[in-house]
């Protein structure tokens, strides 16, 4: 494939959608007060809270690492997507009205409240790392490997610092408000440029029909190790060599998308801005909603590009990768360099003009999960660190310490991006694998903590301290080859099986101390008196606004399209 350059056009859309952007997001920025600034004023009806949930979720690390396991057939990974929408259900039920109703405006805030500041401060720093190396990284990531295609003279280093730049510009002085109201505008060119790119896939590889003879055609030629038919097989057997056991979707992938989209300040800060419980409950579903045709836009052209790049010659992009011998070298193909699949798919397939509108929606993918990310994580470091240190600090002066920690995010995100390929060839792969180690100790605290009345402060931190320490030895082990049957587990039975290792120890931690106060129990524990008192309110209620018909609704689209492909 021959190098890249972009027409006048493209680079005038380009330019102009960042610039726009910037004072889009400075022109919506609230910082009156710390309330204003963190939680937008707690004043985004549904609509803006759905989109921006979707917009901060997926991406360009999530947009490039899905096509890039679709293109290696891990179509499977649609899994993460649907299942976004039965967790939002669950959090819409059981967690969100006690978050809001905690006026909270941090997650590791919540736990201190049902049951110490130790939990508060240990989730807090766990956060605050997975949000950088996570979240911030992976992003970064995925928009130098657009740009240096472009820019292959220029360093990635420069590349990585300017767009975290770019995304913190309205970030610093605007908030929240600022992040969610252009993450509303990214989302729509987001979708929008992933509907183009699905067109001219499917117009190039002929269609659907084209599709499947092309990967059988691949697959007799030796090429594929399976037919077109099982490429959209969404479960394998319950085997650690299986890209996902059916036990793992069962049970891991429901762990880690429970911590995502309910405990994770990142996401959840946005429906901590809602107007009212409906609004966040409404905004939660449709983020729900939108996640699930995600397969047609993002997942099926990574799986068409095998038909139509298999063979293709990328060496002339310039894109380096280390090999056994630990030289750097230029990557020739995709089978080699598979998070590449989405950006050769933009330079071979789109026209002039078209190009520009697509890359600006992806760029925009990366800076609303950018600015999404250094917002949360400035809020962590302010309301948990910052106010206990100094609790008289006035308002203004929380702002000021937030906007400081922003800037320190940002260059530690940067400082950490190198890094992300000699942990996992798979940009995705990558996230999951990080993300299998913070999520289960957490999960377990937030859900015994929710529906056991007798969990205590020192059941929690024993509980987090475990999985840290369990975390840490599978880390040590793993780099010493040490305990090989333990470090060959999957991670998605991995997660599963260190979050009921830490509910048993919170469960037996909890057991031996004193029980917590009434106050805590009573305001901070679920019981089904509070599900019977909200039925008698939902009943004057149309049903188009009654969250647990649009829930069941919910459940059926996701159940009917998964099915199309199971």
């Amino acid at each position: 494939m021959e190098s890249v350059q972009l027409g006048f056009v493209d680079i005038a859309i380009i330019v102009v959608y960042i610039l726009g952007i910037i004072w889009y997001g400075i022109s919506k920025g609230k910082q009156q007060s710390s309330e204003d600034y963190f939680l937008a004023g707690r004043n985004m009806t549904w609509p803006v809270v759905g989109i921006s949930l979707f917009a901060a979720n997926i991406g360009s690390n999530t947009l490039i690492g899905l096509t890039s396991d679709a293109y290696q057939t891990n179509t499977a990974v649609y899994n993460y997507e649907w299942m976004a929408a039965v967790v939002l259900v669950f959090f819409a039920i059981f967690f969100l009205p006690f978050y809001l109703k905690s006026k909270v405006y941090t997650m590791p805030e919540f736990l201190e409240k049902r049951y110490d500041v130790r939990s508060r401060y240990y989730f807090s720093f766990i956060t605050i790392i997975g949000n950088v190396i996570i979240d911030m990284a992976s992003g970064l990531y995925a928009g130098n490997l657009i740009l240096k295609i472009i820019f292959p003279e220029v360093s990635s280093t420069f590349i990585i610092i300017s767009l975290a730049l770019a995304a913190a510009a309205y970030t610093i002085p605007g908030g929240l408000s600022s992040v969610v109201h252009t993450e509303v505008i990214q989302a729509v060119l987001l979708i929008i440029g992933s509907m183009i790119i699905t067109y001219f896939c499917f117009v190039e590889v002929g269609g659907w029909s084209g599709m499947m003879a092309g990967l059988d055609q691949l697959h007799g030629a030796g090429y594929l190790d399976k037919p077109a038919k099982d490429v959209f097989d969404m479960a394998g057997p319950a085997s650690n060599d299986a890209y996902m056991p059916w036990t793992g979707l069962l049970f891991g992938v429901p762990l880690l998308g429970f911590y995502f989209w309910a405990n994770n300040q990142f996401m959840v800060q946005r429906v901590l801005s809602a107007k009212d419980l409906n609004h966040g409950r409404w905004g939660a579903l449709f983020a729900g909603l939108m996640k699930v045709p995600v397969i047609f836009i993002m997942i099926l052209p990574g799986v068409m590009a095998i038909v139509l790049f298999s063979d293709l010659d990328i060496s002339g992009l310039n894109y380096y990768i280390t090999n056994e011998a630990g030289q750097s070298v230029i990557c020739d193909n995709l089978e080699d360099c598979p998070n590449m699949t989405y950006p050769v798919m933009l330079y071979k397939l789109l026209p002039t003009g078209i190009l520009g509108l697509v890359i600006a929606g992806l760029l925009a993918a990366m800076s609303s999960s950018i600015s999404a990310t250094l917002n949360s994580a400035s809020t962590l470091i302010t309301m948990d660190f910052i106010t206990k240190i100094k609790p008289d600090m006035t308002s203004k002066q929380l702002v000021r310490a937030g906007q400081i920690a922003t800037v320190i995010l940002v260059l530690l995100s940067a400082f950490w991006t190198q890094y992300i390929e000699q942990i996992s060839d798979s940009l995705w792969e990558y996230l999951q694998l990080v993300l299998g180690f913070i999520a289960p100790p957490v999960v377990a605290v937030f859900l015994v903590g929710l529906f056991w009345k007798r969990a205590n402060g020192n059941g929690a931190f024993a509980a987090l301290m475990a999985g840290l320490l369990f975390s840490v030895f599978m880390i040590v082990a793993g780099m010493y080859n040490m305990a090989p049957w333990l470090t060959e587990i999957h991670y998605l039975h991995k997660a599963p099986l260190l979050m009921i290792s830490c509910v048993l120890v919170h469960v037996v931690v909890s057991s031996m101390g004193s029980a917590p106060s009434e106050e805590v129990v009573n305001s901070l524990t679920w019981n089904v008196g509070l599900f019977k008192a909200e039925t008698k309110e939902l009943e004057g209620l149309p049903w188009y606004q009654n969250y647990r018909i649009l829930a069941v609704i919910l459940l059926i689209i996701t159940a009917v399209v998964v099915g199309m492909f199971w």
